[in-house]
């Protein structure tokens, strides 16, 4: 049990659709021939042909309850008859419907256009959702000008939002997918026909089109909504879009509604206006704010309109997207391996607003670390309602002089935890201001803290705190490490507090039984914990020694060790400080942390052996063998940025995309330093990498470059 201790500590830290299923035909038992019954001819199940006769009510239901499951499949990407057949599907109730109107099927498939049978049901982009190239200067637009001279541009915001593509087949909304991970995405098509407005059900157009832009919830609804709830208000209007659209139920979301703001048309029809916003706003579509600009300079003046009124707008945004206004020219311009080259996003520097400090409270990490956390009266900043944000710790504290009650600067850009950037005014204080004091114990076991290197960081040392334990799970569990992703940090704490996790090895002692003594885990659940937990046991030496959470010990410092040589963590924990100062980057204190703790851990090693869990080395953290003419040779480079594979679209985890290079002779680095080679970006690159990469003179190149090199030397897997 992790005990009271544990608990008063939580409470310290708080600041105060339905799915339509047709029946499948290829279950029904063929019916016998019998009187009164009208002849039909062959039809296709599946696989199997099959010939009978049978009234023809019944005839005309099971053809569209046919149809529906056909439909599903093909949308799935999983086609289970040719189109010819299904076609001959489709003409023989229609055939039956009009000689028999009186008998047409509610609903009538053939009125609905692809209409899903499973919602969020996986669906494949005609062609991938790819991210924009980044840029946040003002020479980063007159280089994109440049590469397309004498053509027209429009600029407009980018919005915040969810992005949709809506496909429409014989002028009626057939699909209407979300972006997923650009290749694949959720259809959401009953939830977008309820919920969202600004998307027609038809269009007088008869060939297949899709029009793609973003759902966002209105800053003017999501103020509504929190008002008529406050029980349960929303976070942002970013999350607010996207909860709405991963809703089972359109009923439970009624309140929600969203607006869809078009921004893109991929259609091959000869007619169709070139010009995108005309095109866009002919079919009825409500476009996001569009202007038309010839040269950088007036593109940039449009960019600083957009920010100085991102505050005045009913939507969020982030930055400002400049695209070539010729549906043409920008198919024309192609596209690079996860971004098209006819289009730029500029993104806004960091968003600062001011607030009143309430409180501070003291947080417990994983290696008992002990940070300070700001409790801050609402404010919305970067997109989100922030309510907490980071001090770093008490050294930055002082140099800033915070007090509580002080009106403060919060910042936050993107994803970026919000942190303090100082005091607004401290000649404004009225004397209610109070000082921030550190504790002198644990906030959550209440030993004595100790301070640690030059900003005086503050330590718990007591291995046995119950805050500590819990977080430490809850890394074990983490992606970096053993990836459990079917056990959250909250069922995490509830196991803990009931005596069942204490260490990373009683995760392996679970059963599915155990687990469903406990409210809200159902077989399902149940089922997938397990499943996730049993996949983790595979974790290898690298990834265990990042979930240990060894204090000094990085992710670097587990990569380093398993290329150096180390076959297991026990030859680690015997190698002694000598053997792993040897190993490259690894210093005499990080070396005496993990000699003492994985000394101290060695029973828990052995209980994670006992348990099936590898801590050998896996094949892909060896050093990869380098290909002969690596055309990487000597290079050292730092990737940076979202990697996709060119050859399918799909995104690619960066080690992965790494790994590649290694063989290609790279060697790896993390941070941009004058002896870095190359940059290597791929989609969404901030903007620090750039621009310490341009103040060093390191060359940047695109991933696509890379890919081709990789390609050319046959290093690409198949």
């Amino acid at each position: 049990m992790l005990g009271r201790g544990y608990a008063a500590w939580k409470r310290r830290r708080q600041p105060v659709i339905s799915r339509s299923r047709g029946r499948d035909p290829a279950s029904d038992p063929a019916a016998p021939p019998t009187s009164g019954i009208t002849p039909t001819r062959a039809v296709c199940r599946g696989t199997r042909v099959v010939s009978w006769a049978v009234d023809v009510g019944e005839r005309i239901q099971e053809l569209a309850d046919q149809i529906v499951v056909l439909r599903d499949a093909y949308y799935r990407g999983s086609p289970v008859v040719a189109d010819a057949e299904y076609d001959a599907i489709e003409d023989e109730l229609r055939t039956l419907i009009d000689t028999n109107p009186e008998l047409a099927p509610d609903p009538n498939p053939l009125n609905q256009v692809g209409a899903p049978a499973v919602l969020h049901a996986p669906i494949r982009h005609s062609r991938p959702m790819l991210s924009l190239e980044k840029a946040t200067r003002p020479e980063q637009v007159e280089a994109f000008f440049s590469r397309f001279p004498g053509q027209s541009v429009v600029v407009m915001p980018k919005l915040d939002g969810l992005s949709l593509a809506l496909v429409y087949e014989s002028g009626q909304l057939a699909r209407a997918i979300t972006r997923g991970d650009g290749t694949t995405g959720d259809d959401v098509t009953p939830l977008v026909r309820a919920l969202a407005d600004g998307v027609p059900d038809r269009l007088d157009v008869p060939d297949r089109i899709e029009v793609r832009g973003e759902a966002v919830m209105l800053r003017s609804t999501f103020a509504a909504y929190n008002a008529a709830h406050p029980d349960k208000p929303l976070i942002n209007p970013r999350n607010a879009a996207a909860g709405t659209l991963r809703a089972k139920d359109p009923a439970t979301v009624a309140e929600r509604r969203l607006q869809f703001l078009a921004f893109d048309l991929l259609s091959d029809r000869d007619n169709t206006d070139a010009d995108l916003e005309r095109a866009l706003r002919s079919m009825g579509f409500t476009v996001a704010d569009m202007r038309h600009c010839g040269d950088a300079e007036a593109a940039q003046a449009v960019i600083t309109t957009i920010e100085q009124q991102r505050n005045d707008l009913d939507y969020d945004l982030d930055g400002a997207v400049l695209r070539l206004a010729d549906r043409d020219a920008f198919a024309a311009a192609g596209t690079r391996s996860s971004s098209p080259r006819g289009a730029l996003a500029y993104k806004f520097a960091a968003e600062e607003k001011t607030t009143v400090l309430a409180d501070v409270v003291w947080d417990v990490g994983k290696t008992g670390k002990i940070a300070p956390v700001a409790w801050l009266e609402p404010v919305f900043v970067g997109g989100t309602t922030v309510t907490r944000a980071t001090l770093a710790n008490q050294e930055v504290i002082r140099a800033r002089d915070i007090k509580i009650g002080d009106t403060v600067l919060v910042r936050r850009a993107g994803d970026v935890i919000p942190f303090v950037a100082g005091v607004l005014d401290a000649s404004k204080r009225t004397g209610a201001e109070r000082d921030i004091v550190p504790p002198t114990s644990c906030p959550s076991c209440e030993q004595a803290l100790t301070e640690q290197g030059n900003s005086r960081e503050l330590f718990c040392t007591n291995l046995s705190c119950p805050a500590q334990t819990v977080r430490r799970l809850i890394h074990w569990a983490s992606r970096a490490a053993a990836d459990i992703d079917a056990i959250g940090g909250v069922w995490i704490e509830r196991l803990a507090d009931a005596g069942i996790l204490e260490n990373p090895s009683d995760f392996y002692q679970l059963t599915k039984e155990g687990l469903l003594q406990f409210d809200r885990i159902g077989e399902v659940s149940a089922a997938r914990m397990i499943d996730s937990i049993d996949t983790s046991r595979q974790v290898g030496l690298r990834r265990a020694l990042i979930g240990l959470a060894i204090p000094m010990a990085s992710e670097g410092t587990a990569a380093r060790l398993c290329r150096a040589g180390f076959a297991s963590l026990e030859e680690v924990a015997d190698a002694g400080v000598d053997g792993l100062v040897a190993v490259d980057d690894i210093g005499p204190k990080v070396a005496a942390s993990l000699i003492e703790h994985l000394t101290r851990l060695r029973p828990e090693l052995e209980r994670l052996r006992a348990a099936g869990v590898t801590l050998d080395v896996r094949e892909e953290d060896l050093p990869p063998v380098v290909a002969a003419g690596a055309p990487l040779a000597g290079k050292t480079v730092v990737v940076t940025g979202a990697i996709s594979d060119p050859r399918s679209g799909e995104k690619v985890a960066r080690p992965a995309f790494q790994r590649l290079c290694e063989k290609a002779g790279a060697t790896i680095a993390s941070s941009v330093s004058a002896s870095t080679d190359l940059l290597i970006t791929g989609a969404d690159v901030g903007a620090a990498k750039l621009t310490k990469a341009e103040k060093l003179g390191v060359t940047v190149v695109d991933q696509s470059e890379i890919w081709q090199q990789l390609h050319a030397a046959d290093l690409l897997p198949r």
